[in-house]
């Protein structure tokens, strides 16, 4: 008689204890109508391994934060070292600094910047930043675009662009969603007409530059351009959540990417390298208003942690031209073949990509997915079949039909054969269904 999986034993313990059983929702597996989890036992370079035996190609890469692979030996020997100092101070130390000079090196509009734990925080203290700043209290972010669990950000639009958002979380006060309004992505109209029905009360536009919580979505031409302009033209701060992109699509950033410059910038996920640090900053006559300079609080026990600082310093240290060419190979690779091989077996696809960032869409309206209508036209349950075939087969990619699939440096050309491999059974399953 086959013995029962450690996966689903852990994941019965894990629900006693735990809400859900897991410590972020997407774990979960529902949102790909899975009724278990896997649990992961280790990961190295661009394979995952589950508590079962299971080896995998790793096309989630800790979200996105693990662009080197998982557990690259550089990293991994920096943190040996800072662990035999102590695991945490609780104080200032010079590695903070020289991680903040790298940082800004790289990206020049964060002039002075402030470390925190986790891109929640990270965005959450910059829009009080740029509330304080600006002395107004509505912020504009954009349907689909996710910054983190903040009560601020957890709103959605109602029907086309009402003035009252609703909330999107239980918790959320009337009153705090209220305050922030919802444009669409790339559609810069929607951006001007709320600008001007809330003229002289909207202290910043936040966006991500290259949607990654809806899948993969550029901006249109000139889109960062018309934000960086009318943001002016209101006098209201433009705020990057580079969180996911920082890093990611190249050493400066979808900023320097699209040579837009925002006010104030959040990063996190790759400048740790997959530790838990992120970090917000910008003008400095902006962020001179943080404690201790000025009166906006914001602290943190852990915030630049020293093991987390050790692992981004060589993860920044890494990331070299050669890298970031052989990210855009494979990823181009990868894309390429999903594409001809859906067109091979007449599945639907819209497959989008910038850099090491990969977004596949089932059943579009359009070939081209330009804002979250387009996305929630797409097929959730086609993914959901399309990952479960992956899955079995060795592929391991995000469990939710929106998020982005992540490129590392350690993947290599068999590492792309066999997932293309894999997508031809996928395919021949969706197509049969």
């Amino acid at each position: 008689m086959k013995s029962e999986l450690k996966s689903k034993k852990f994941f019965r313990r894990a629900q006693r204890v735990l809400v859900g059983g897991v410590n972020s929702p997407v774990r979960s597996f529902r949102g790909v109508e899975r009724e278990n989890p896997l649990f992961i036992s280790k990961a190295r370079g661009s394979k995952i391994y589950d508590v079962d035996g299971n080896k995998y190609i790793d096309y989630m890469c800790s979200w996105g934060a693990s662009i080197l692979g998982a557990a690259p030996s550089p990293v991994v020997q920096a943190i040996q070292k800072a662990v035999r100092n102590g695991l945490s101070y609780g104080a200032a130390t010079n590695q903070e600094t020289e991680l903040g000079e790298n940082i800004r090196k790289h990206v020049p509009s964060m002039e002075l910047m402030r470390f925190v734990c986790s891109g929640t925080e990270a965005t959450m203290s910059a829009i009080r930043v740029a509330r304080a700043f600006s002395k107004k209290d509505k912020i504009l972010k954009f349907d689909g675009c996710y910054h983190g669990h903040a009560d601020s950000f957890l709103v959605r639009s109602g029907s086309g662009l009402a003035t009252f958002s609703i909330a999107d979380s239980a918790g959320v006060p009337e009153s705090i969603s209220n305050q922030t309004l919802v444009a669409r992505f790339n559609d810069i109209d929607s951006v001007s007409k709320l600008l001007d029905s809330n003229r002289g009360s909207v202290a910043a536009i936040i966006v991500e530059p290259i949607a990654g919580n809806m899948g993969v979505i550029p901006p249109k031409k000139d889109f960062l351009e018309q934000l960086r302009k009318l943001a002016n033209e209101y006098d209201a701060l433009l705020i990057f959540d580079e969180v996911i992109t920082g890093f990611r699509v190249s050493l400066g950033g979808a900023q320097a990417l699209f040579g837009v410059k925002p006010d104030l910038t959040c990063l996190g996920k790759v400048i740790g390298g997959g530790m838990n640090i992120a970090a917000y900053g910008g003008r400095a006559d902006i962020m001179k208003l943080v404690a201790p300079l000025g009166s906006v609080y914001q602290a943190g026990t852990l915030a630049g942690n020293p093991i987390a600082v050790a692992a981004g310093l060589v993860t920044l240290a890494q990331l070299k031209p050669s890298i970031y060419g052989k990210l855009e190979r494979t990823s181009e690779m990868l894309s390429r073949g999903v594409r001809d091989t859906s067109e091979d077996f007449g599945v639907s696809l819209a497959i989008q990509r910038v850099g090491s960032m990969v977004g596949i869409f089932f059943d579009p309206k359009s070939h081209v997915i330009e804002n979250y209508d387009d996305v929630k036209n797409c097929s959730k349950s086609l993914y959901a079949k399309f990952f479960g075939s992956m899955l079995e087969q060795g592929i391991y990619l995000p469990p939710s039909a929106f998020e982005t699939i992540f490129v590392s440096s350690a993947h290599s050309k068999p590492d792309i054969d066999k997932t293309i491999i894999a997508c031809q059974t996928a395919f021949e399953l969706i197509r049969s269904k």
